[in-house]
């Protein structure tokens, strides 16, 4: 990718975190401006919108997920509620160059072709996110895959069957660089659905690099998902729960998220190395902390050292209890008074 889409590389050594704003805007531009800054002040690499043509999502009578029911109401079709929560292109136009002007990466999730063309083709998104919903939606996967750009593709209310082969026919029309994310759809997802541990398992199945799509209550499961080697975490946030609309009660607000950013930094720090060792922080407190072989008594030179002329005490300055076989039975080199340090 080009220097313009450095800010969608994933790196090993930092997880890419993805602000979800999705739809939390309510249809309007103005809202969804203000979540693109709330997302920069939280810390977010990406804030993410959705970009579709409610037309071509569904159908005119499609009734809404239950979760949509209990947040907005059973009075309209899925359709009348995506239609007030759709921005125009004109209107994403605007939404990218804002998130250009206060530095934070601007993408959206297309849920159709022609979506998917505007944001590459006319936006210059230098990544593809592919949605739950459409990671069985064949002609986009293949659409997708022809832009060579990197994709991250979620994968709630799939089998890790179904997700090998939509990576398959990625992977077929030219995608190199993909990642699955976790996911599960339920808004909110109870934590005994989160499941994190098929995460790296679904990305072992799929040979690429994993992460996870949240929709619990809370920061504990996107750290979780850090801690089992996450390369991305995208997060629902909305500026309020209480405002009306499908997704916001089940969305961080503000401080959460900062909360949250906070919480996966400090996590992939605390990865650190899977090597044991001996750190600097820790490396002044090992004379203080161990202990050495000792003189329990007064100990003429020559004497035979034996269990009960030894004892073992702090600081550990000296020679080391492993050695205790090794100084039992042999002749004192000199004199040591009580708790001096045995020499050999």
């Amino acid at each position: 990718m080009g220097e313009k889409n450095a800010c969608y590389v994933c790196r090993e050594d930092r997880v890419l975190i993805i602000a979800e704003a999705g739809v939390n805007h309510n249809g309007s531009l103005d809202l969804a401006k203000r979540l693109a800054r709330a997302a920069k002040d939280a810390g977010a690499d990406i804030v993410k919108y959705q970009c579709f043509d409610s037309n071509l999502l569904v159908v005119k009578n499609a009734s809404k997920a239950a979760y949509q029911e209990e947040a907005t109401g059973a009075n309209e079709t899925q359709l009348e509620m995506l239609r007030s929560l759709e921005l125009s292109h004109d209107e994403f136009r605007s939404l990218k160059a804002y998130c250009d002007e206060i530095g934070i990466c601007f993408l959206a999730t297309p849920f159709d072709v022609g979506s998917l063309q505007f944001l590459v083709d006319d936006l210059s998104t230098g990544l593809i996110k592919i949605p739950s919903g459409e990671m069985d939606n064949w002609p986009l996967l293949v659409a997708a895959a022809s832009y060579g750009l990197p994709i991250i593709m979620s994968t709630g209310m799939a089998t890790t069957e179904e997700v090998v082969a939509s990576i398959k026919v990625l992977r077929e029309h030219g995608a190199t660089n993909v990642t699955v994310l976790h996911c599960n759809t339920q808004y909110p997802t109870p934590y005994e659905d989160a499941n994190v541990r098929a995460m790296p398992e679904l990305g072992r199945a799929c040979g690429c690099s994993y992460g996870y799509s949240d929709h619990t209550r809370g920061i504990v499961v996107p750290v979780l998902a850090v801690a089992l080697g996450a390369s991305v975490i995208e997060k629902h946030f909305t500026l309020n729960r209480n405002m009306t609309g499908p997704d916001h009660m089940a969305s961080l607000e503000p401080a959460e998220l900062t909360d949250m950013i906070s919480a996966v930094r400090t996590a992939e720090v605390a990865l650190g190395s899977a090597k044991k060792s001996i750190t600097s922080s820790e490396e002044g407190n090992r004379a203080v902390a161990r202990k050495s072989i000792r003189a329990a008594c007064h100990i003429k030179a020559g004497e035979i050292l034996t269990e009960e002329k030894l004892t073992v005490k702090r600081p550990g300055d000296g020679l080391s209890p492993m050695m205790w076989p090794e100084v039992l039975g042999t002749k004192a080199a000199r004199s040591f008074i009580e708790d001096e340090g045995i020499v050999l």
